[in-house]
């Protein structure tokens, strides 16, 4: 009976250690987010992603095993792709099925904008990181949010080159849009405008894409500062930059364009000059932060300076 409790704890002893060594011996990342650190097993091969922006950086990365995906949104065209079936609705942008994630038992899990508020949950199921991009320092956070990836995934390389791409290609723009007027950027929804200046939730406007803000002391609210027609006309701007929420989400009402074209704003230096931009709506309020996202809002604004 003594030889028998005697090898039983032997055996278990060695099941111990040989956990401990394996824990040891497996390679991990720490990574710094949004949200805290959290320990991420190098490589990881399983994927959850609730975020559109870190499945463009994955995709543009060449990063494969990604398996759950938000529903319930349109994709835009450059990551169209992971609308397909084979890729597990595993929520919203807002709500994740805690469920069908676990059951999708992932190694790592993406959540950024919109899921942040969902972090401390899904870091419950597996290793999760925070990619929320700030609006004080919204270009930084892309381009940490890339390197880090770039490390965990081992794309460093890749992730050196999208970031020196995306730098030169803003660089360019700044110099195309410098001394060519001011600009502002209002977003419709149901009828209604709101305006958006330096620091604020579309700030990268100014900030990024080099464009004199018309009216530089907007509040910095997360909705904007509600306007009227009769306020685009006495700020006056040389540029008027439109996002479109209800086309960006797809729900029927009056297109930003038909909202626009009236009397009041049609007096205005932008309608008359045409130097009214239709923004890509899904770049700008779905996703944000989102490398191809920026280049192409980097081309429609050049395609519109030149």
């Amino acid at each position: 009976m003594k030889k028998h409790s005697f090898l039983t704890f032997v055996l278990a002893a060695f099941a111990v250690l040989a956990t401990t060594l394996t824990g040891a011996q497996a390679e991990t990342v720490t990574v710094k987010h949004s949200s805290g650190t959290t320990q991420i097993a190098s490589t990881p091969k399983k994927i959850v992603v609730f975020d559109l922006a870190s499945i463009d950086t994955l995709n543009r990365l060449g990063v494969s095993g990604i398996i759950g995906v938000p529903g319930g949104v349109a994709y835009p065209a450059y990551i169209k792709a992971y609308e397909d079936k084979s890729y597990t609705r595993a929520g919203t942008l807002f709500e994740p099925d805690y469920e069908t994630v676990a059951s999708l038992e992932p190694d790592m899990i993406i959540v950024a904008g919109r899921s942040q508020a969902k972090y401390a949950e899904l870091a419950k199921i597996a290793p999760t990181i925070d990619l929320t991009v700030s609006t004080d320092n919204y270009l930084s956070d892309v381009t940490r949010n890339v390197t880090l990836l770039g490390q965990i995934f081992d794309r460093q390389e890749q992730a050196k080159a999208e970031i020196s791409k995306l730098e030169a290609t803003l660089a360019d723009i700044k110099k195309l849009t410098a001394g060519k007027g001011n600009g502002l950027l209002i977003l419709t929804t149901g009828g209604r405008m709101s305006a958006f200046g330096p620091g604020s939730r579309f700030g990268l406007l100014y900030s990024g894409f080099g464009i004199v803000p018309a009216d530089p002391d907007l509040s910095v609210g997360n909705h904007g500062q509600p306007v009227a027609a009769e306020y685009i006309l006495k700020t006056n701007p040389d540029w008027l930059f439109v996002i479109d929420r209800d086309a960006a989400i797809g729900r029927e009402g009056q297109a930003a364009s038909q909202l626009l074209d009236n009397v009041i704003v049609n007096k205005t230096k932008a309608a008359q000059r045409k130097h009214i931009i239709y923004l890509d709506p899904q770049n700008w309020y779905l996703v944000g932060g989102s490398l191809s996202g920026l280049h192409e809002t980097a081309e429609q604004i050049a395609a519109a300076f030149k």
